[in-house]
């Protein structure tokens, strides 16, 4: 039987921190954890705090105090800090008889078990990382975009090129995170065990518009991509044309140089 946390409140505050690009959680799988996948320790007087590999922690039942103690005390085991970080608040909701919901922040759950939990702390962990990654993804957007509007005049700017595959590689590596690293639309891995816990799942994925932010932001990202890799060909096929002119130049210099050697040094 799972265990039950916060008996004695009818409601408990969740905030999620995208702390950092990783946290290092092996040492801290040693300790006395409440469960695994994801990781869930005590903190706190009476709180408790879920953390994901991929940078982010879920906060349940802490003051202020109580969450920046635990946050210094975890900056050992932070790879890449952000130095400002996306967070992302909700309630949870006490409620025994009737059904699970999601209702403008409220989660209402029939217990507050370490389970359900864990699926509160997928979604929410989630939902900061796609934070993070738009407002990424949307600087990249407004770095680009002069250069599709400047294709309409000219694509002999070579300065654009570096800048460019700069752009090219941010994109990539955030589309490596969302996909590879934080497998933002695949179900946890506790709901295997737990079935009885998907509708809940799947109401909070629905409820943070989980899955349509990640199409979204796979769109724009694919956007980006087909203008960077357009421009840099442009950019490319102008440098291509450019050699084979210097090549050409250095054809008639060379018979030139052999017809005044033909002619004049007789």
């Amino acid at each position: 039987m799972q265990k039950v946390l916060f008996t004695d409140r009818e409601s408990v505050q969740g905030r999620a921190i995208f702390v950092g690009e990783r946290l290092e959680l092996k040492a801290l799988e040693n300790t006395d954890s409440l469960a695994t996948v994801p990781l869930v320790v005590t903190a706190g007087d009476h709180g408790c705090a879920a953390l994901f590999r991929y940078g982010a922690v879920v906060l349940f039942g802490l003051d202020p105090l109580e969450e920046a103690f635990f946050l210094t005390q975890l900056q050992p085991f932070i790879i890449e800090p952000f130095s400002s970080p996306e967070t992302e608040e909700a309630t949870l909701q006490l409620e025994q008889v009737g059904a699970e919901r999601v209702e403008n922040g409220m989660i209402w759950l029939q217990e507050f078990g370490i389970e359900r939990l864990q699926i509160v702390a997928d979604i929410l962990a989630k939902s900061v990382v796609l934070a993070q990654y738009e407002v990424g993804t949307a600087s990249v957007f407004d770095q680009i975009e002069p250069f599709a509007e400047s294709l309409q005049r000219t694509t002999r700017n070579e300065r654009w090129g570096k800048e460019l595959l700069r752009q090219l590689g941010r994109t990539l590596s955030i589309q490596h995170k969302i996909v590879g690293r934080v497998e933002i639309i695949d179900k946890p891995e506790l709901l295997w065990d737990a079935p009885e816990l998907e509708r809940l799942y799947l109401r909070l994925e629905n409820e943070y518009e989980i899955r349509e932010r990640h199409l979204a932001l796979e769109r724009k990202l694919e956007l980006i991509s087909r203008t960077a890799e357009t421009v840099l060909d442009l950019l490319q096929h102008n440098t291509g044309l450019r050699v084979e002119w210097y090549v050409v130049v250095l054809i008639v210099v060379e018979i030139l140089l052999s017809l005044y050697d033909l002619f004049f040094q007789i």
